[in-house]
Order: C-alpha cells, then structure tokens, then sequence
C-alpha cells in the first residue's frame, strides 16, 4: 500500500490536469482543433523541451534499455548516449522552418505539412496509413510496459494493472488533447528525473560506490565493461545508432509536430538546451543502473524486470512507488502522445478532407474526442497478450516511421527539387525495404537496417524528384521565402 500510495496520487494528478486543460478547450474562446490537436501553439521553453523528452522517451528507456545493460554491459550505456542531442536536433534543424510554415499554412499535423508541400493525395493518404499503423506499434509496447510495471510492483495480475493505466491514460488524453498532453508531459519530465536519480544514488550507496560496483562486475563478467560487450555488440551496429536514434529522428512525426507548437525563438532556444541536459541525464543514469545490477543484484533473467527489481528490494516503500512514478511517466507521456497524434491523423488528415470537407464544430469535438477514444480501445485489446522484450518492439516501430518520413520531410523543408514522385517512391520503398530486411535478417557489414534504409531511400526519393515535376511558385514561396 505505501508503494501504490505515491502511483495514485500521481494518475490522479494526471487526470486533475486533463480535467482543469478541459475548461479551457470547451471555453469558446479558442479555435478547438488548433488547440486540441496543437495547443494553439503556445509552449514555452520548458515545456516544449519536457515534452519532446518525455514523448521520445518510453518503455523502452526506462525499463527495455536498462534491461538490456544488465545483460550487454557498459557498451549498452555508450549506445543509448547517442540520443543526447535528440532536441537539440529536432529543433534546430527542424523547429524554425516548421514553425514559420505551418503558421502559414494553417497546419497542425506533419500529414498537413506533406500536404502543403506535395500537394498530392496519395502522399496524404500512404502517410497517414503508415503513420497509424506504426504508432499503434509503440502505443502497444508502451501500454505492456506500463502493466508489467504495475504487475512486478504490485503482486496484481497484469491485466489489473492493465486496465488500470489504460484507464487514466486514455481519459486524460481524450478529454484534454495537445495541452493536457504537454503539460503532462511537463511534470512527466521532471518526475522522471527525480525518480532516477533517487534510484541511482541509493545503488551507488549500496554498492560500496561506482569503482566498487565496477569491480564487482570485473569479476564476474569483464566483457560487460569493454565497448563492445566482449564482442557481443558489433562495431557496425554501435556506428548504425548514430543514424537510428540520431540523425534520423528527424523523421520522427510524434517529434517534429512539436515543433509547430512553440510561441516563439526564445522558448525554442531554451527548449534545445533544457533537452539536451535532461536528456544526457536520464539516458546516462538508467542505462548505468541496469550496468549497476549485475553487482548488486545478479541473476535475473529477465531483463525488463530488472529495473521494478531493483526499486522495490533497495528503495523504501514510499520511495520505491516515487520511483516507479519515473518509468510510469515515461511510458503515458509517450502513449498519450502517439494517441493524440493517431486522432489527429483520422480526423484531421483524412476524415475533414477526404469525407466531409465542412463539418460543425460540434461534429469535430465529438469526432476527435470518440476516435481518441477508440483508439485508445484499440490499443488495450492489442495489449492483452504482451510480447516479450519491449525495446526491440519499440526500436521497430521507431525505425519503421524514419523510413517512411526521413526523406519526405527533411527534403521537402531543404530542397526545391522535392516532388510528390519523389516522396512517394521513398515512402512505399523505405518501408517496404525495412519490413523486408528485418523480418529476414538481412544485415549489411553488421549495420541495423535502417542505415542502408535510409541511403538507397534517398536515392530512390531523388531519382523519382528528377523524373516528376516542378513543384510549382506557390509551393515554393511558401516554403523557401520564409
């Protein structure tokens, strides 16, 4: 009971959120698509940085990843680093141009964004597809992740603590939209923190310190302190993370919608620097404490559960249900914003121009705040027989949206040759090919697939530029006079 204690007062926080966000967007005073789907682009710097964070960050950071550090060691932790400079990437490269244009497009959505640049239906309609199939992906790692938590914390079966997450999750996210989402995500962010560093010091205690804890695991397995895990990690696929949670999270739509939802350059430069900090922090802590677990406590065999493991046998009650706060939040903030964004690609993207062009405010509201919903359902039934290791499933689902939207986006922002010919090409080949050479294995020299991915659907994205039309002066205009 004292373990759940902090847990409820935490999802009861969430829902007085989503609640107090709720009178907001049914004042009449704001436009309820731009402020469901968008916050009517009003973030500050923290904000925009917590929730950039706390959207990338998921199962798979807090409980998935440290789980695979207890069993490859300090050369798991080098890997995971590689996602320092995520906001600092997306925004820098990204956030500017995706600000100024979607203001002056009227967008809300990346989908918006393909529309405006491509003008081409079959773009809109091939993005939005795979846009919802990939997120549904995630969202269902991520809902796993939340009821194991909740199942190794508690004792209660899973599908308890299933329902339970579910639950708030999807009533918060439905009832509040985008700005319920971000400041959510906000205090997700600093729950985060807080939890892991608790969680870290406590072990550095126990553990007689880190140069004690390190010789510990010389001693029982030395591979687990070289870079490459005594061979275990090839050196191929540690330079293929610099692409797969590097460059290429610039084809992250979850990510890069943010962008347009800032006020203004000062909380954009802010948003880069709070990122940066706060995401070094927690990738370079929970990837240790996984490291920290083979000293402290060996011989769990199943990773994801090294990390509840670990809070509840060293971490008081209270202190244990604090921490388990951190990988909770790290999992809704994530859920809460893929299920916003598959809403908006439903109802937005293709229900308002493709079936009924002139809906009535009140049709909208209803539809946004039923398709939150149903998704959300969906996710729940596709979660009831959970998979086994939640970072691989994660790190698909991530892959596969870099594939399809890497080119299409970067591309569309930076070169004036981009065409629908050529978005389309590498849209249908980047995740024909990934699907492809995952399911069969197929490795170049060692590399995860999304590296030669990316490459021949750059390729293939300039070929067919080349060989379709002009974009016209409008298009142009619009995006390259800024």
């Amino acid at each position: 009971m004292l373990i759940l204690l902090p847990i409820i007062l935490y999802l009861f926080l969430m829902l007085g959120v989503a609640w107090k966000v709720n009178k907001i967007k049914n004042s009449g005073s704001v436009d309820f698509m731009e402020e469901y789907f968008i916050g009517s682009r009003n973030m500050g710097g923290f904000v925009l940085a917590m929730t950039i964070i706390a959207t990338y960050i998921g199962a798979s950071s807090f409980i998935g990843g440290p789980g695979v550090a207890y069993k490859l060691g300090l050369g798991w932790v080098l890997l995971a680093c590689i996602q320092t400079p995520t906001a600092f990437l997306t925004l820098g490269i990204l956030g500017k141009r995706l600000a100024i244009i979607s203001r002056k497009i009227g967008g809300l959505t990346i989908t918006d964004l393909l529309r405006a640049r491509y003008k081409n239906d079959i773009v809109v309609i091939l993005g939005s597809v795979i846009m919802l199939v990939f997120f549904i992906g995630t969202v269902v790692a991520n809902f796993v992740g939340g009821a194991r938590l909740f199942e190794s914390v508690t004792g209660l079966p899973y599908i308890v603590g299933l329902v339970i997450f579910s639950f708030v999750i999807i009533t918060y996210t439905t009832i509040g939209g985008f700005r319920a989402v971000a400041l959510t995500d906000a205090i997700q962010g600093g729950v985060m923190l807080i939890a892991s560093g608790i969680l870290f010091f406590t072990l550095l205690k126990n553990g007689g310190g880190m140069e004690n804890i390190m010789r510990t695991i010389e001693q029982t397995n030395p591979a687990l302190l070289t870079p490459d895990s005594g061979g275990a990690i090839a050196k191929p696929f540690i330079l293929s993370f610099w692409m797969l949670v590097g460059v290429a999270i610039l084809g992250l739509p979850a990510t890069s919608v943010r962008c347009m939802g800032f006020k203004d350059s000062k909380s954009m430069h802010n948003a880069m620097i709070i990122g940066t900090s706060v995401v070094g922090i927690l990738m370079l802590i929970m990837h240790l404490i996984g490291v920290m677990g083979v000293a402290i406590l060996p011989g769990i065999t199943i990773g994801d559960k090294i990390i509840p493991t670990l809070a509840i046998s060293k971490l008081h009650p209270i202190l244990a249900g604090v921490f388990i706060g951190g990988p909770l939040a790290a999992i809704m903030s994530t859920v809460d914003s893929f299920l916003i964004l598959s809403s908006a690609t439903i109802v937005k993207d293709l229900y308002i121009n493709y079936i009924n062009p002139n809906p009535g405010d009140k049709k909208i509201k209803k539809l946004s705040l039923f398709t939150s919903l149903f998704i959300g359902v969906i996710v729940f039934l596709l979660s009831l027989d959970p998979p086994e290791l939640l970072v691989w499933i994660n790190l698909f689902a991530l892959a596969g949206q870099e594939a399809a939207f890497f080119c299409p986006i970067i591309m569309g922002l930076y070169w004036k040759r981009a065409n629908a010919l050529g978005a389309i090409s590498s849209m249908i080949f980047g995740v024909a090919s990934y699907i492809y050479f995952s399911v069969f294995k197929i490795s170049f020299s060692g590399l995860h697939q999304i590296v030669p991915v990316i490459a021949m659907s750059l390729l293939v994205f300039i070929l067919g530029s080349f060989l379709g039309e002009k974009p016209d002066d409008e298009t142009i205009d619009i995006f390259f006079n800024l």
